[in-house]
Order: structure tokens, then sequence, then C-alpha cells
């Protein structure tokens, strides 16, 4: 079975995913995940509540005392929760002005996925599966589509 002729040949081997399960790789990646969400959080000018919402409704005292100690190591879905956030800052930091792309996500929007609301609010209400609704369709938008 050969490459599809549209489909050009790469010289670069695909990463691997990373095993979110491993702790040993969760413990790698939280301290620098949880610093990025909070400088994103405070770019995006989140308040504590909508920022603990996206992070599966985190209660204050874990919350705080993840801010002022961000070297834990966080579970698989908080892990996650943060990887579509870094991934849609860093797409709207491609697609628009610094300006833009930190309101965006504050900004009502008429695309009929966020029906109205606001970006932020469909993420806070869906969750994981919101999250990366919003990572897709700016990845397509980056993509031309």
């Amino acid at each position: 079975m050969g490459l599809r002729a549209d489909y050009p040949a790469t010289r670069y081997e695909a990463s691997p995913p990373v095993d979110l399960t491993s702790k040993a790789e969760r413990t790698r990646l939280s301290p620098s995940a949880v610093r990025a969400f909070f400088n994103i959080a405070a770019r995006w000018g989140i308040r504590d509540e909508d920022a603990r919402a996206l992070l599966g409704g985190m209660s204050n005292g874990p919350y705080y005392e993840m801010k002022k100690n961000p070297d834990r190591v966080l579970d698989t879905d908080r892990l996650l929760r943060i990887s579509y956030l870094i991934g849609i800052f860093k797409a709207l930091n491609i697609l628009y002005s610094r300006r833009l792309a930190d309101a965006w996500i504050s900004l009502p929007n008429s695309n009929r996925i966020f029906a109205g609301q606001t970006p932020l609010a469909f993420m806070m209400k869906g969750g994981v599966p919101a999250m990366q609704t919003v990572r897709r369709l700016l990845d397509a938008r980056r993509g031309g589509r």
C-alpha cells in the first residue's frame, strides 16, 4: 500500500503521542502546563471562577494552591484541558493581532457553533468536547478552510 498521489511524502517521522496516563509524563509536563495556563488566563482576562470551570470545576482551595505552587502533578483530564487551551491560544495568536487574540475568547461570536455566546462561555458549558471544537475551528481557519 503506497502513499496517495495527492498526499506529499515527508522526511520527518511523526512524533509518538504523549502517554498522559503515565505518571512520569504528567510529572514532566505539569509544571510548565500550569504556568502556561495561568499566563493564558491572565492574557485573556479570565476571572478565577471561570478559570476553575475551564479546569473541570476545581474548587477554591486546590485552585489557589495550584496558583501558588505550580509544581504539582496534574491528572490526565486537567492536562488535556490545558493542552487544548494552549493550542487555542497559539492559533489565536497566529490568526490575529495580540489585542484581538487576547479579546477573542470573551467576545460574542456569530459563528453557528457559538450561537451568539462567547467562546469562553461555550467552553465552560461544553467542557473538553467544546474545547476540541474551538481548537479544530481555529486550526481550520489557520489552514485556510
